[in-house]
């Protein structure tokens, strides 16, 4: 017997090209998200043959936004966000802004309204965190400094996103003169919507904080792993869909914020792992849904407002980044690696296009254009990425180059005049101040030790600093950073951030510059272990390892034994 079920065959439709299309795009060392999109082309209404149910799609789509912002919380804490705010909070905002006024302008020039040029910019002016936490991932730099910069930096365009969104529908009504919306009106939505955002999060921090581990606890108490699982989807759901309509909060900032919470229990990796399946899922699904609704024909039809669009987001946006990340006097390497992340639109893009052109702003044009511009940003930005090194090592091939951009007048870069004798010699150079140096360096000074800490992140080294702590802010890789780190008569080198990329150069580095110094690295890959130890990197120290040999420990010590276990 036949039945009409377009849920079943819009999944079916949407994971079986996904398939295909995902596992052609990593063929061609693409990013997997490209295949997604193509899928969703592919079944979409603007190419013949099968079309799936774009409204099913839809829904699937904002169930797929909810879960994928809420693994987002479950990474994300608010103590990195407030560990890089002075860079994160203002950077978003100018970016935002410069992005804007970009893509305003360019649709002014083609005639269209203030209001439709407006959002076009906004939808131009923020990135996908979704992209940007994959590229992070696999290139193993989410939890560095950088990473922490650029995730923040990507959560504060996030929430002015939700601002936007609560906004514009009043604000359509003043640009099409169709209302009788006036300023006050506007300033009072702002108002109430910043004081609904406030009181959420207040009582996420506040009271979610409480609730929610503690209903783990009782959860997890039963022995059911599909109950614990439950729980957890139920939470993030059930939080996005309540912030929605109590608070006037998007599903993704409620989930965002649902995955924050719940960070907070000692049951957040086990969380986090147990439903990245789902949120895998439901993100192919997103991506293929967002697919549906471009129009390949743009890309022939206005071949020159495409490759327009894409400057914008890959160029623009890139530049204006990297230099505000540089004019807060961050290393060349954050502000490359913030401006390659931000190198692509995404999923606040796609939901801002389809409320323009809801509301009357923007052409489907417009919406098309947003959509061809993320598509081909998102294709280029692991390129993007692959060229970070090449481009670090031109600039600093050029002297004068290098001098700019570093601001060797920043007083961060170099050890205070005042630094006690103690620290410049024989001393420890400690690279990486997160929650592992910050251990390393806490039982240091217990013990007399003399150290100097070395950290991209200019928070962090002026907490040092007002510690009493000798600490230079700069990229460890960089030669000039450890000589001001007085590597030259150093005992040992540390490095205790998880960034394994330029490890080998800083040991190389330190190799040349002091001969004599021992060094200890830390990974999490056992691949990247061997590797090094081959490579004669020093002592190397993998997290899984020490903390099976440190449990394994305490249980012989149970036991009367005291010998180590390998």
């Amino acid at each position: 017997m036949h039945h009409a079920v377009p849920l079943i065959t819009t999944i079916a439709a949407g994971f079986g090209f996904a398939l295909i299309f995902g596992f052609v795009a990593a063929k061609l060392k693409l990013p997997a998200l490209v295949g997604y999109l193509l899928a969703g082309v592919i079944i979409g209404p603007y190419s013949p043959g099968f079309t799936a149910d774009a409204e099913i799609a839809a829904q699937l789509a904002e169930i797929g936004v909810m879960l994928l912002m809420f693994g987002v919380g479950l990474h994300f804490s608010l103590d990195d966000l407030w560990d890089v705010r002075k860079v994160a909070l203002p950077g978003a905002v100018l970016q935002i802004a410069v992005a804007t006024l970009m893509g305003a302008g360019l649709a002014h020039l083609w005639g269209w309204s203030v209001g439709g040029a407006l959002t076009f910019g906004l939808a131009l002016s923020v990135a996908s965190t979704v992209v940007l936490l994959k590229a992070l991932e696999a290139r193993g730099v989410l939890e560095t400094t950088n990473g922490r910069i650029a995730v923040g930096w990507l959560i504060v365009e996030d929430i002015a996103m939700v601002l936007v969104l609560v906004l514009l529908p009043p604000l359509s009504a003043a640009f099409s003169h169709a209302g009788s919306t006036s300023t006050a009106d506007i300033f009072w939505t702002l108002e109430v919507t910043i004081a609904k955002i406030a009181a959420f999060i207040a009582l996420m921090l506040v009271i979610g904080r409480r609730v929610f581990p503690w209903l783990l606890w009782q959860v997890t108490r039963t022995g059911s792993a599909e109950l614990f699982t439950l729980c957890v989807i139920a939470a993030a759901v059930s939080l996005a869909y309540g912030a929605s309509h109590l608070f006037g909060v998007s599903f993704a900032l409620g989930a965002f914020f649902a995955g924050m919470v719940i960070r907070e229990s000692e049951f957040s990796h086990r969380a986090a792992e147990e439903t990245l399946p789902l949120r895998d899922a439901f993100a192919v699904l997103f991506f293929v849904s967002v697919g549906m609704l471009f129009d390949p024909t743009i890309i022939v039809k206005e071949p020159l407002h495409v490759l327009l669009v894409v400057l914008i987001i890959v160029i623009g946006k890139s530049l204006a980044a990297a230099g505000l990340v540089l004019a807060f006097r961050y290393p060349l390497n954050t502000a490359l690696t913030v401006s390659a992340s931000l190198a692509q639109i995404g999923e606040f893009s796609f939901i801002l296009a389809g409320l323009g052109v809801g509301l009357g702003l923007l052409p489907r044009e417009g919406q098309s254009l947003i959509l061809a511009g993320a598509l081909i940003s998102i294709t280029l930005n692991s390129l993007l990425f692959d060229a970070l090194e090449p481009v670090q090592a031109w600039v600093r091939k050029r002297s004068a180059l290098a001098r700019m951009v570093e601001r060797p007048d920043d007083p961060l870069a170099e050890l205070p005049l005042t630094t006690d004798e103690k620290y410049l010699s024989q001393q420890v150079v400690l690279v990486g101040y997160g929650r592992v140096g910050r251990r390393i360096a806490g039982a240091m000074t217990h013990a007399g030790v003399p150290f100097v800490v070395v950290d991209e992140n200019r928070e962090l080294v002026e907490q040092c600093r007002q510690k009493g702590i000798p600490a230079v802010t700069g990229d460890a890789a960089d030669m000039a950073v450890l000589i001001q780190a007085h590597i030259a008569k150093a005992s040992l080198l540390v490095i205790a951030t998880p960034d394994t990329l330029d490890v080998r150069r800083m040991i190389d580095i330190a190799g040349k510059i002091n001969p004599q110094i021992e060094t200890i690295v830390r990974t999490h890959n056992e691949t990247e272990a061997e590797l090094l130890r081959q490579e004669n990197a020093g002592v190397v120290f993998l997290g899984e390892q020490e903390l099976a040999r440190g449990m394994t420990n305490y249980v012989l010590k149970r036991f009367g034994r005291e010998q180590e276990a390998g």
